[in-house]
């Protein structure tokens, strides 16, 4: 067969389920290639994966007999200015190419030495802006081992997508698992603060991790959060150059509880990432954007001329 595969949102990170499914094919003796419509010519079969909701669709004709489209970007959209996301229209990969090694050559420079994966699924918290607990269950659960998709000899460095891997029952052994590889290890997704132990953090500490990111999503978690920062930084030793928190903006909070969570994050000596949800509901010049642009450009949010909100907007 000629298979055809799009990745809808670019080419700037890789598409995780498209490597499964080359590699898949591949191993049937199929001719896979990245879809190209002026040049491809028709195909047996082309995958689409989206994994953005506000990435625009495929704009091309795609001449195949069967099209396949996947990814949480086409189960989600947007009513009265929130994410809904639609179980019926998501369909996950079979087991035999979930758990098949990922064709890394279909992206060879964003992949360099690099494996990237999930080794759990799921999350406990259902927090009403994310999706995976209504996509992958209300639950963190171990869904593979690190030898499913690292191979010592091949990488020096591995990005996990797990969404809340420290909430998982069999966090210490692939806490281990990890340590073992001797590999750079990169949190993608903000680790669960709230769930942090001393034993936990040990663990961490045993990583080789350049950079590690947190989340701190809802405000009212003050209380729960700060203590576990503290304790975390104390058992580590590391600073803000190594730990970044995620403070979600623009749903449920005001500006003067972002800007809270901000100074709070700094004065503990972690470095606060703002993201935006639904950043494109809101107009040129809006505080939060200023806002995002000010804390996330480190070079101008440390300077002695704006250490607060205010002398930035002066």
């Amino acid at each position: 067969m000629r298979i055809g595969l799009i990745n809808v949102d670019g080419h700037k990170f890789p598409n995780l389920p498209l490597m499964k499914i080359s590699a898949w094919h591949k191993q049937q003796g199929d001719y896979v290639e990245w879809y190209q419509p002026m040049f491809s010519g028709h195909m047996d079969r082309v995958y689409m994966s989206k994994v953005f909701s506000f990435t625009p669709d495929y704009e091309y004709i795609v001449d195949a007999d069967e099209i396949i489209k996947g990814g949480s970007g086409y189960c989600i959209e947007l009513v009265d200015g929130k994410e809904v996301y639609h179980s019926e229209r998501d369909q996950a990969l079979p087991d035999e190419i979930e758990h098949i090694y990922p064709d890394y050559s279909i992206f060879p420079e964003l992949t360099k030495e690099t494996a990237y994966g999930y080794l759990t699924r799921g999350c406990p918290r259902g927090c009403g802006f994310c999706h995976v607990a209504s996509k992958e269950g209300k639950k963190s659960v171990k869904v593979a081992d690190l030898s499913e998709f690292f191979k010592r000899e091949v990488h020096r460095k591995i990005v996990l997508l797990d969404p809340n891997i420290t909430a998982c029952k069999d966090f210490p052994d692939l806490a281990q698992q990890l340590i073992d590889s001797n590999a750079w290890i990169d949190f993608t997704q903000g680790i669960d603060i709230r769930t942090m132990t001393e034993s936990k953090a040990e663990l961490f500490k045993q990583m080789k991790i350049k950079n590690i990111h947190f989340a701190w999503d809802r405000y009212e978690d003050k209380d729960i959060i700060v203590p576990k920062f503290r304790m975390f930084q104390e058992i580590t030793g590391w600073n803000k150059n190594k730990m970044q928190v995620y403070v979600l903006t623009n749903y449920n909070t005001t500006l003067e509880q972002d800007l809270e969570r901000v100074y709070t994050l700094r004065d503990l000596n972690y470095h606060p990432d703002v993201r935006i949800y639904n950043k494109q509901s809101l107009p040129k010049g809006h505080d939060i954007l200023r806002l995002q642009r000010w804390v996330n450009a480190p070079m101008i949010f440390y300077s002695k001329e704006c250490r607060t909100f205010e002398e930035y907007k002066r």
